[in-house]
């Protein structure tokens, strides 16, 4: 199968390149895309004199629009399945073939790759940990699916999900509005276990304090996602056809 790996990457010249080498060493099978949005330091400095795979945004899209010119560019280009994975180390390439597999095995449309089910490796900061879990509750209540490691940026998706992600896909913080949206366009969701690394260098952009306002625009604006999109009414779009019915409407 054809595999993606998606690497958005902003201002990580102190991590992309190791990023890079690692992934190509410990997943050679697998194709990769860095989207440089616009960095300001020399992320693509260091791109163009690795000859690495990557494209440069011509205006700064933030995680969410980065992402979704991935996806774009996996679906021009008829990838099976295509991986997020962040550009700042945190996610061992090591677990890859674990996060695709049951995704490339038809058992689900999206596998997050999840450090809270065996707990091992790096757990971030207790305020994070605070915000996720009560993401993940309000996920759970809202459409009725759990996922522990709702924030996780390490995740396969289907050829179907990524259709879907090239069109639809959400701009500000957008992993646990992924997941809803999913769900509730019919797709299956799941987690599997992986061991997370702290970052490699570079500094978050998420502090303390982000990280309660971040718990509390998620929070709003998953309740109104779900109060706004039914189960069901998201529409897929595949390669080079036209909309057809969530996948509970299938036959």
């Amino acid at each position: 199968m054809k595999v993606l790996v998606i690497i958005p990457c902003y201002n990580e010249e102190a991590n992309i390149r190791r990023v890079v080498e690692d992934l190509r060493r410990q997943a050679p099978w697998a194709d990769y895309l860095v989207v440089n949005d616009c960095s300001t330091d020399a992320s693509e400095a260091i791109l163009r004199a690795d000859g690495c795979n990557y494209i440069s945004l011509p205006v700064n899209l933030g995680i969410g629009g980065g992402v979704q010119s991935g996806y774009l560019y996996a679906r021009e280009h008829g990838y099976d399945v295509t991986v997020q994975m962040d550009g700042d180390g945190q996610h061992d390439p090591a677990f890859l073939a674990d996060v695709v597999r049951p995704v490339a095995d038809g058992r689900l449309d999206m596998a997050v790759g999840s450090r809270f089910l065996e707990k091992k490796g790096f757990q971030t900061s207790f305020m994070r940990r605070l915000g996720i879990h009560i993401i993940s509750f309000l996920i759970r209540l809202l459409c009725g699916v759990q996922v522990l490691d709702t924030t996780s940026g390490f995740r396969a998706c289907s050829k179907a999900l990524t259709a879907y992600y090239a069109d639809h896909y959400a701009q500000d913080y957008p992993e646990p509005e992924a997941i809803i949206s999913a769900v509730l366009g019919g797709f299956r969701v799941g987690e599997v276990p992986v061991v997370m690394r702290e970052r490699m260098g570079g500094v978050s952009s998420i502090n303390p304090l982000k990280s309660v306002y971040y718990m509390v625009k998620v929070s709003i604006s998953l309740v109104v996602f779900r109060l706004t999109v039914g189960r069901g009414e998201a529409r897929l779009k595949y390669l080079n056809g036209p909309d057809v019915a969530p996948k509970e409407e299938r036959t």
